[in-house]
């Protein structure tokens, strides 16, 4: 069994091609804010953020950290299907197959979910996670967010290795009613083998295998680039791109660092305020 093929980092060949990307470990762009002409240069706008990277880099994480320090709202792809999922509606069982075998949706299907939570959330902080995957993905979700006058305006891409992502996932396990991840080597579960909330059992995802994981990377690595070239030529005048790499211990304290200066209008919440979009399930902790 053998696994994933080491790929060379996609954004340090950007970079080569794009200097505008803005690594996130020595990042020192002026706050975005400070780029903007019209009235928006004037206050202080609201975040709007896409986060993502290869699957199982801890994106979720990230995001769900972000969402519990600061007054944002974290939104997650996966969390809106697996609720249309337990939910038994009618998307949820034609994608339950689909996403059990790590493939995607169709594009305005996607679009529309996500698009209905942005839709109560207009003029509010937020983090998009897990759309878009593709460049024709990107240029749809901009299209709605320039109709509605509020365009994204920082993308933040998580870097980890390909064989350092092996070695989590091979360590993954979750408790599938909350979407909780833990890891038996750097978060562990309170009592192994258990849940830390509900005490029932964890189970391996089906998907954390490595050929599963190979095939995942390959659509990946295949539909990225395009789309981070998409981004990386519109930084930083319209969309900002964040490359965070290096240190996996670090990325925290690195997107923390940017958010502060990037949105210094954007509050820091008080113990147990953290926001819940209506009729969402809880937000999961991912790896």
């Amino acid at each position: 069994m053998s696994g994933p093929r080491p790929r060379p980092s996609l954004i340090a060949r950007l970079v080569r091609s794009v200097g505008s990307v803005v690594h996130g470990s020595t990042a020192k762009a002026l706050p975005f804010f400070m780029n903007l002409s019209g009235s928006e240069a004037d206050t202080h706008p609201s975040m709007r953020m896409l986060i993502f990277g290869k699957p199982c880099t801890g994106k979720g994480t990230l995001a769900s950290k972000l969402a519990e320090k600061y007054d944002i709202h974290s939104i997650s792809t996966g969390d809106l299907l697996r609720q249309h999922i337990l939910e038994r509606t009618d998307i949820g069982k034609g994608a339950e197959e689909i996403v059990a075998n790590g493939g995607l949706l169709p594009d305005e299907l996607m679009l529309g979910l996500v698009t209905q939570t942005l839709d109560k959330l207009r003029n509010k902080n937020w983090i998009l996670d897990g759309f878009p995957r593709t460049q024709r993905q990107g240029r749809l979700l901009d299209n709605y967010l320039e109709q509605q006058n509020l365009p994204l305006n920082i993308v933040v891409n998580v870097e980890i290795p390909d064989d350092v992502i092996l070695d989590w996932i091979s360590d993954r396990l979750v408790h599938l009613p909350s979407g909780r991840v833990y890891s038996t080597s750097y978060k562990p579960p309170k009592v192994p083998g258990l849940d830390d909330v509900t005490g029932e059992p964890l189970t391996k995802r089906p998907d954390d295998t490595p050929e599963v994981f190979s095939r995942r990377l390959d659509h990946y690595y295949a539909q990225t680039s395009p789309l981070l070239y998409y981004y990386a030529s519109r930084s930083p005048h319209a969309t900002r791109l964040v490359n965070l790499d290096g240190d996996s211990s670090m990325l925290w304290s690195s997107l923390d660092d940017i958010v502060r200066r990037s949105f210094p209008g954007i509050r820091e919440r008080g113990p147990a305020t953290r926001a819940r979009i209506p009729g969402q399930l809880q937000v999961r902790s991912t790896l």
